[in-house]
């Protein structure tokens, strides 16, 4: 939490009823943790167990794990950017010069047989 610069003031805890299998029990425990990081509005709901204090503690290993995602694919997005700047920028190999010359002068002799356009009156 430290490293990802999470603050428990910014983090809504919820302990609300569970659903789904599990009889009466689940039914009538608030054993299901809901958290919500309000700065990135990233949810989190673990009702993995019956204790409380195991779905708390896994809420909030699920948590971190989001929000370190969420970072990890910013920070790539961000290189991934750089890349594709550096690589549209890069000055051309001689190899491919040479190869855009000839292309072009092999285009230039094809539309150097095309006619004249002429009106016909």
């Amino acid at each position: 939490m430290i490293t990802l610069g999470l603050r428990v003031e910014d983090v809504d805890e919820r302990f609300v009823k569970g659903t789904g299998a599990g009889g009466q029990k689940i039914n009538k425990t608030s054993s299901t943790v809901w958290l919500r990081h309000r700065p990135s509005g990233v949810e989190v709901r673990c009702q993995a167990g019956r204790s409380q204090a195991a779905n708390r503690e896994q809420a909030w290993g699920e948590l971190c794990d989001k929000l370190e995602a969420i970072r990890r694919d910013a920070k790539l997005a961000v290189k991934q950017e750089k890349e594709t700047e550096r690589r549209r920028t890069r000055q051309k190999s001689p190899r491919q010069k040479a190869r855009m010359v000839d292309a072009k002068k092999h285009r230039s002799r094809h539309k150097a047989h095309r006619g004249r356009v002429r009106d016909h009156d």
